[in-house]
């Protein structure tokens, strides 16, 4: 089970350079950047948000990103996928290994 918490922070108050839409989310384990949700404009019908790893989190790890209906889910989708590989901070765990 994942035991650091992860934080959804506003894109914006986390990257001050450029311009940033209310629906894109930097998600933080640790005070570190380790993936982003937002809503993407070409998504699958029903699917807007998509969750991804972050690189240098995604590496061994199947899948780094997904859809999701709802900000919620793709927060709940991330979690889910991180905590199979956790700790966030050593060798991730492959879902496709035996």
């Amino acid at each position: 089970m994942l035991s650091t918490p992860l934080i959804p922070k506003h894109a914006s108050a986390n990257r001050p350079s450029g311009q940033w839409n209310d629906d894109d989310f930097d998600v933080l384990a640790n005070s570190e950047v380790v993936g982003r949700i937002f809503k993407a404009n070409a998504a699958p019908v029903g699917s807007p948000w998509i969750w991804t790893l972050a690189f240098g989190h995604h590496e061994d790890r199947t899948p780094t990103h997904g859809y999701a209906a709802t900000r919620e889910a793709a927060m709940a989708a991330f979690a889910k996928m991180v905590a199979i590989g956790s700790p966030l901070s050593g060798k991730p765990k492959n879902l496709c290994s035996a």
